[in-house]
């Protein structure tokens, strides 16, 4: 578990990250949403050892992680600035990173390079933006540990290598229990891989949530009620949010799917359906509460 306590930093007079809290369960997918400039990459520095907090700390199962040798052998840090050695081949990263992690898995990366249709032997800095995403992806999963921390990881990639890189972290949270960690200014990036999401905001946590417990108490119903009767009118329903077109409305509405219908049903609507949220429109709808637009935040 990765667990950060008030944890801050600064840069002169600029907050980068300001007191945040937050754990990070094993076996989760974790995303940090924010814009440029919100505190994430920063944060992952903190997470990853790069960078001393000013204030509060950082753990991993216990354990600081700054100047902390046990505690970064836990992680693999994939940077949104893409750092190899000079004139390095991706064999010579691999031949590198099996010195640091005693996991790492020379098999498995020769055939994901294989796959992923990557020269070994040519220096890496002759590759695209996208081809060197892909090799740090290889490196992080061959290097067996137990946490990834990605910045910015699917920026540059095309949309068939993005699932691809999402398969390769399912099965790996499935074979060996892998936790990544993946910041991104873009929620729809995330919206089918994770399980538990932080929205950064000026350096601060705004929203942190689990994905399924947002879902269990957040709805959308469409329905055409009765002559005479408004949404206001649907007892034991906490409309959030209504939109209509002509008599056809839809509503968003907070509380248990039980309870949802059961107040729609005793209304005996003409028509009503229930229709599944994305994440954007759960999260649109979960900050317009507390007074931010969340579209200029993160789309």
């Amino acid at each position: 578990m990765i667990e950060a306590v008030n944890l801050t930093k600064k840069f002169d007079d600029i907050v980068a990250v300001d007191h945040v809290n937050a754990t990070i369960r094993d076996g989760n997918v974790f995303g940090l949403i924010g814009t440029n400039g919100a505190g994430k990459s920063t944060f992952l520095r903190m997470a990853a050892g790069v960078l001393r907090p000013d204030e509060g700390g950082i753990t991993i199962d216990g354990m600081e992680v700054f100047e902390n040798e046990k505690a970064k052998m836990r992680f693999f840090y994939i940077s949104d600035d893409q750092y190899f050695f000079s004139n390095a081949t991706p064999r010579d990263m691999m031949a590198y990173y099996k010195a640091v992690y005693p996991a790492f898995d020379e098999e498995r990366f020769h055939g994901l390079m294989k796959s992923f249709d990557l020269n070994e032997r040519r220096k890496i800095n002759t590759f695209s933006k996208g081809m060197k995403k892909q090799v740090s992806v290889v490196c992080g999963v061959c290097a067996g540990t137990d946490y990834l921390f990605c910045d910015e990881t699917f920026d540059g990639l095309d949309p068939v290598m993005r699932q691809a890189v999402k398969s390769i972290f399912a099965n790996d949270m499935e074979q060996r229990h892998l936790t990544p960690i993946i910041a991104s200014h873009n929620l729809r990036e995330l919206e089918d891989i994770c399980d538990h999401v932080g929205l950064l905001h000026k350096g601060g946590i705004l929203l942190s949530r689990d994905l399924d417990e947002m879902k269990m108490n957040i709805h959308k119903v469409q329905c055409v009620l009765l002559d005479g009767m408004a949404p206001k009118d649907l007892a034991g329903l906490e409309v959030i949010k209504t939109e209509s077109r002509g008599k056809l409305l839809t509503l968003t509405v907070r509380g248990e799917m039980e309870q949802v219908e059961a107040a729609m049903q005793s209304a005996n609507p003409v028509f009503y359906e229930m229709i599944p949220l994305s994440l954007e429109e759960i999260f649109i709808s979960e900050t317009e509460v507390v007074g931010y637009d969340v579209k200029k935040l993160i789309f």
